[in-house]
């Protein structure tokens, strides 16, 4: 899959565009009838990312919440101003396992065609909350194909408590649909090391872990597998001063563990490697005829 210049490997950049309390590990202690009453801080941080990209000369795909594109429309019409790709992250921040189809097919409908209105373009890539498209789930890539996707970067081939597919391929690649219609599906950047795959695609684990062991794992997945990172953050995990949230243990941990390295280690990142958008990607595979 050729899709760089020979001199250097270019990465896909993305971001999860929701506040701090959207958060799926907070639900519990979070109702979303009371989203209106927190503070909001998603503008101002998604802003920062757009400064912070533009200085790195990076471009990004922003899967962004179709609760917050309704509250916040020039927002998402900066993004796309600063020549960034608008795409979903559903409407509601549901965890797609926890819907029906029905429900489903009504929130990713609605985010999409909100998101077109406020930009005046397509929207083509879909990405889950907190990546519930599992095994269970999987009948949401048909319905995404229905409405029009043509991408899809919600399966992260790792095991976890709350999402995963740990066998899933670890590469981009494209999959059918029940209709026959390909969808190509992007999954979060991971190592094969003693038959597991290590999760090194950003978010928590660029928190998690120290900035030598994400630099080494990229240039690894760029020179040794000859494939793109795709990396995710969220523009809460810059933000050191966000209000915390009273939630279980382990979700606070996952949520504010090294905060406050995000934005350096970013910056590094940026610095060090190129990035581009999952559309740019896409248009390499149509131009190759195949991923």
């Amino acid at each position: 899959m050729s899709m760089a210049p020979r001199h250097r490997v270019i990465n896909a950049l993305t971001v999860d565009v929701e506040d701090y309390f959207h958060v799926s590990g907070f639900a519990d202690v979070v109702r979303a009838e009371d989203w209106p009453n927190f503070e909001s801080r998603v503008e101002v941080n998604t802003r920062k990312l757009l400064d912070i990209f533009s200085a790195h000369g990076a471009v990004a795909t922003f899967f962004v919440l179709g609760w917050v594109a309704e509250r916040y429309p020039r927002l998402v019409q900066a993004l796309r101003r600063a020549g960034h790709e608008v795409a979903s992250h559903g409407y509601a921040h549901k965890l797609v396992y926890q819907l029906s189809p029905r429900e489903f097919r009504d929130d990713v409908r609605r985010s999409k065609k909100l998101l077109e209105d406020v930009t005046g373009t397509a929207v083509v890539g879909y990405r889950a909350p907190s990546f519930s498209i599992i095994k269970s789930s999987l009948w949401a890539l048909d319905i995404l194909v229905e409405e029009g996707f043509r991408y899809d970067s919600s399966i992260f081939p790792i095991r976890h408590d709350r999402y995963g597919i740990p066998d899933a391929e670890r590469f981009p690649h494209e999959c059918r649909a029940h209709n026959g219609d390909g969808l190509v599906q992007f999954p979060i950047s991971t190592l094969r090391m003693c038959g597991v795959n290590i999760p090194v695609g950003g978010g928590g684990y660029l928190r998690l872990f120290p900035y030598a062991v994400t630099r080494w794992a990229i240039h690894r997945l760029n020179t040794n597998e000859h494939k793109p990172a795709i990396v995710y953050l969220h523009p809460w995990e810059l933000d050191v001063a966000q209000p915390r949230i009273p939630g279980p243990p382990v979700s606070r941990f996952r949520h504010y563990v090294n905060v406050h390295t995000t934005e350096p280690k970013l910056h590094r990142l940026l610095g060090a490697f190129g990035f581009q958008s999952l559309r740019w990607f896409l248009r390499c595979l149509d131009a190759e005829g195949k991923p």
